[in-house]
């Protein structure tokens, strides 16, 4: 891998202020989108929720980023974020901070995942909410899927992972 850096040495922020090292999730797939509460695709929260009550036990995570850089849709701050989340599909996966996710002020995170992954012909930026990255138990970028992709639709891909 040409990138200094593995997936394992980041540490982000959660929703509530507290840091969290990506390492504390070795040996689990990870599922990390870029989040908003006012895209047509917030609905995918649901089947997120969904994803993880049924495979969180086999060794699934959720890491869910909120990002307001796409239409403004997420213009709430971390606790309304939260609040909009518990009330309205009862997300019980780990909620981070708000962040940006491509340009200069990019978090180091999602710069990794998009040079680790480039999505359709190459192009490493985000275009818009609840872009998916797939991620073995040995922290390698498997799987991009675009927002349209619903995360029933990976299920299967996740299962394998989780089998293998």
């Amino acid at each position: 891998m040409s990138n200094e850096k593995d997936l394992y040495s980041f540490t982000c922020t959660l929703n509530n202020g507290e840091e969290k090292k990506i390492s504390d999730y070795k040996g689990k797939v990870l599922l990390i989108v870029n989040t908003a509460s006012k895209c047509g695709f917030t609905p995918q929260y649901s089947e997120l929720e969904e994803l993880y009550q049924n495979l969180n036990k086999s060794g699934l995570e959720i890491l869910a980023f909120p990002c307001n850089q796409f239409g403004s849709q997420e213009p709430g701050s971390n606790e309304e974020i939260k609040e909009f989340c518990s009330l309205n599909f009862q997300t019980s996966f780990p909620l981070f901070s708000k962040i940006d996710v491509k340009g200069s002020k990019a978090d180091p995170l999602f710069n990794f995942l998009t040079t680790s992954k480039p999505g359709i012909l190459g192009l490493e930026a985000i275009k818009w909410n609840f872009t998916k990255f797939l991620i073995s138990k040995e922290g390698e970028v498997v799987g991009r899927f675009a927002p349209n992709t619903k995360p029933k639709e990976i299920a299967n891909q996740i299962e394998n992972l989780l089998n293998s």
